[in-house]
């Protein structure tokens, strides 16, 4: 059958009034940069628009999320928007998730049941006519995907194969090569809890990238453990990012996971687990991300390559979020033998539910796509206008960071293959001071035959490499090399070991137990007496590492020391953390602890996070429940039956009372000598948590998210600007994080941000402190949206504070959360 492109008429000037595109004047950019809207999609005729590919002609190829394809011919610069070009391209093909142009054909990963339903996907044109017309299914998947199946298509840095990007509701297909070793499990100590049981039955491997052939036929594995990653892209070095999705419904919750840009690393695994069995940085089975960024929804990516940009921007890797309505420009710098990153806002609106973006080498602008959800859907163009120069500076690796990438690569050479030169090669790099040069040997020590190099992990003497190479063997090994390789764990000292090291053999315990046999009566006791010292320790993620092994072991003085943590630790995070373990613990329960435990259930019912919150702390109730008996029920009764107070979350045990109404000319005469030393760290860190900046702020891993990360807030300001910030949060917002007026037609005011958006129904929130109070707005009843003047951060947040508190709050902001910072000495 002849296929052919039919010419649509231009719908933008008849447009109703409830298709109408966010307008630019709404839209904020970076200065110096414009933004045109080159079309309007008719929602009805065209549907929306969720994924972008540019073909060797500069045009633009955009597929409906539910609906077919369509060719853009954008106007060149400095022309009128009516000269755009769009084409129905008459194909039984669409609902692309993912588009790539490689040599002549569109490859494009279908996400649903629509045309041939869901799989990787061939377009060509096969006679030269610029008309494609053959449709070929390179790779069907299985399981209903949703929006959490294939993504993006990438093409790949040696113009012969595409990488393939897939959400963690897709199962993992056949693969021809496979560079993660293929003993993945979810290696989790203690059972899970499971909230609302999203996608409970989801096991590892999830959340995967392969290379494909561009024949379809070969498919190398290259990394799992994702959620749901959704595009990525190449820098100049040949290495691949993506962006990954946080679980909203988790926000809060200790084992929430923001949204984040990751290296896709080859064999590695990034720990997505469902419900509460996230796997932590922390643990060297997996591997970190390059940047946090927070709540939201990723879509397209893509670096700044082609653009007429200043080289900042043309080297920036620029990321989507589709429900805050924000692009991020993210500015990696080589970190080690990876990467680090800081990243900025770009673009940003409310509504802007951005879909896809892409750089058109041609004319040098960024083209970007909103959509989705059936939501309105339009088509945009970037440029520069301003006097920097846009002379491209790609960046370089350079001294000992381009040697360790160099390193990184070359043990890579060895994954996903047997090779007599892989042991010599990696062994040595096993204990390397690099995170990521030590899971690069042992990923490469890991798919050579067990039995060559078992004796060497048992027999490994340099401590850092004996926990790299005994992961290995856990992971590898079978049941009957439980007892060598406990052993050999034992002979590791603890007190010649980092915070990471002492992580990583508590890891290897772990892992010991549960893939090789549970620890015999001895090895418990061993366990016992070797970890039970260092609980409480002061970092709180080795804390409750240490807190699940304990209870796991059954050891009788780890309750007593958890249940106070439980009441006194300064965020709802640490203390959920905690109530997860105890739930489980069966020996070291006195009825005063029991009382004390059950007693903080009612002080948990008044705390806030995502829509999943209630029922995992139900769920852990339950569980602590079932473990009483019914006399201790009987006792218990009147806490149990006990109401919570209907007011806000209290985090700090013992309640604050007003102190001042706190200016910051009370306290700016105190800044500097304030803090020259001898602020208490522990105050500072309580002091947070008692006012409630948890509940919105994330700081060193812990804390909400509706609110910005503050981990950083010490290299954006002094002492004073941020006491200023905090006394007075209204008089500088932050476009980031600053709410709008959503003006109504019946002349009511609501003040929030956009959390969602489906169809014509916007979702926004209405306290920070709350991700869960939610109000439903229909676009035809809004009037207008402007940025509220009101910040969402409530003013007398302090005012329950004292002097000395504020000061130690402050030291513990501007010091990052580090205790030995120069805030905390004795002067």
């Amino acid at each position: 059958m002849i296929r052919y492109l039919l010419p649509l008429a231009f719908l933008t000037s008849s447009l109703m009034a409830d298709e109408a595109a966010t307008p630019v004047a709404q839209i904020k950019v970076k200065k110096d940069f414009q933004v045109e809207l080159l079309y309007t999609v008719p929602k009805a005729e065209q549907g929306s628009w969720v994924s972008m590919c540019l073909d060797d002609k500069g045009r633009l190829i955009a597929s409906d999320q539910y609906g077919p394809l369509y060719r853009i011919t954008p106007p060149a610069l400095g022309g009128s928007s009516s000269e755009t070009k769009i084409e129905k391209m008459d194909l039984p093909i669409g609902a692309a998730q993912g588009m790539a142009f490689v040599k002549g054909a569109i490859y494009l990963q279908v996400n649903g049941d629509e045309y041939q339903g869901r799989g990787l996907y061939k377009v060509s044109d096969s006679n030269g006519d610029d008309l494609f017309d053959k449709v070929e299914l390179l790779r069907g998947y299985t399981e209903r995907a949703g929006e959490h199946g294939p993504h993006y298509v990438v093409p790949g840095p040696d113009g012969e194969s595409i990488y393939v990007i897939v959400g963690n509701q897709t199962p993992l297909t056949e693969y021809t090569k496979n560079r993660v070793p293929a003993v993945w499990q979810e290696d989790i100590l203690l059972p899970r809890i499971y909230g609302r049981g999203f996608m409970k039955d989801a096991l590892a491997p999830r959340g995967w990238v392969a290379k494909v052939s561009l024949d379809g036929k070969e498919w190398e594995l290259i990394t799992t453990g994702f959620r749901n990653e959704y595009g990525a892209a190449f820098n100049h070095e040949g290495d691949l990012f993506t962006f990954d999705a946080d679980m909203e419904w988790d926000m809060s919750l200790p084992w929430y996971r923001p949204t984040r840009v990751c290296q896709v690393l080859s064999g590695s695994e990034f720990g997505w687990r469902n419900g509460s069995a996230k796997w932590p940085v922390r643990w060297e089975d997996s591997v970190p991300p390059v940047k946090d960024i927070g709540p939201g929804s990723p879509t397209g990516t893509q670096f700044g390559y082609g653009a007429k940009f200043p080289a900042k921007y043309q080297e920036a890797f620029f990321i989507n979020d589709w429900s805050y309505g924000k692009m991020y420009a993210v500015h990696l710098r080589p970190d080690g033998a990876g990467y680090a990153a800081d990243f900025e806002e770009f673009i940003s609106a409310q509504p802007l539910p951005l879909t896809d973006l892409l750089i058109n080498p041609k004319d040098g602008a960024m083209y970007f796509a909103i959509g989705g959800r059936k939501t309105q859907s339009a088509l945009y163009r970037v440029t520069y206008a301003g006097s920097e120069s846009t002379a491209p500076q790609p960046m370089k690796l350079e001294g000992e960071v381009k040697t360790l990438h160099e390193l990184r690569r070359s043990l890579e050479q060895f994954h996903g293959k047997q090779d007599p030169q892989a042991l010599a090669t990696a062994w040595p790099y096993l204990g390397h001071g690099d995170r990521l040069i030590r899971n690069a040997a042992r990923i490469a020590i890991e798919h050579q035959p067990v039995a060559s190099w078992k004796d060497q992990a048992l027999g490994e003497k340099e401590p850092r490499a004996a926990l790299t190479a005994l992961m290995g063997l856990i992971r590898h090994g079978a049941k009957e090399d439980q007892g060598a390789v406990i052993t050999a764990l034992d002979k590791i000292p603890l007190e010649g070991l980092d915070l990471l090291g002492q992580t990583t053999l508590l890891r290897n315990y772990t892992l010991a137990f549960l893939r090789l046999g549970e620890p015999t009566m001895e090895q418990k006791k061993n366990t016992i007496a070797r970890f039970a010292p260092l609980f409480p320790h002061k970092d709180i993620g080795f804390s409750q590492d240490l807190c699940e092994m304990l209870v796991y072991l059954g050891d009788g003085s780890v309750v007593a020391k958890a249940v106070p943590l439980v009441n006194s630790a300064p965020t709802q995070e640490e203390q959920i953390g905690y109530a997860k373990t105890l739930r489980l613990a069966k020996a070291g329960w006195t009825p005063a602890l029991r009382e004390e435990f059950f007693k903080w259930f009612q002080r948990a019912a008044t705390y806030t996070g995502g829509a999943s919150f209630g029922l995992f702390i139900e769920d852990i109730k339950r569980d602590s429940l079932a473990s009483l008996t019914e006399e201790e029920k009987a006792a218990l009764k009147p806490i149990l039956e006990a109401k919570p107070e209907a007011k806000g979350p209290t985090f700090a045990a013992k309640p604050l009372s007003y102190v001042k109404n706190w200016t910051v000319a009370d306290l700016e005469k105190v800044l500097n000598v304030g803090l020259e030393g001898g602020r208490n760290f522990e105050n500072g860190r309580n002091s947070f948590g008692a006012i409630g900046c948890y509940a919105c702020h994330r700081f060193n891993f812990e804390g909400g998210a509706v609110g910005p990360d503050l981990t950083s807030v010490s290299g954006k300001f002094g002492p004073k600007d941020l006491l200023e910030s905090i006394i007075e949060p209204s008089k500088e917002i932050s476009d980031q994080y600053g709410s709008m007026d959503f003006k109504m037609k019946d002349g009511s005011l609501v003040v929030g941000r956009i959390m969602n958006l489906k169809e014509d129904t916007l979702m926004v929130n209405i306290n920070m402190m709350d991700p869960n109070a939610n109000q439903s707005l229909k676009r035809g009843d809004i009037a207008s949206i402007e940025p509220s003047k009101t910040s969402m951060m409530p003013a007398g947040l302090v005012n329950m504070l004292s002097e000395d508190d504020i000061l130690d709050l402050l030291a513990y902001l501007l010091s990052k959360g580090d205790p030995g910072h120069a805030y905390f000495r004795t002067k």
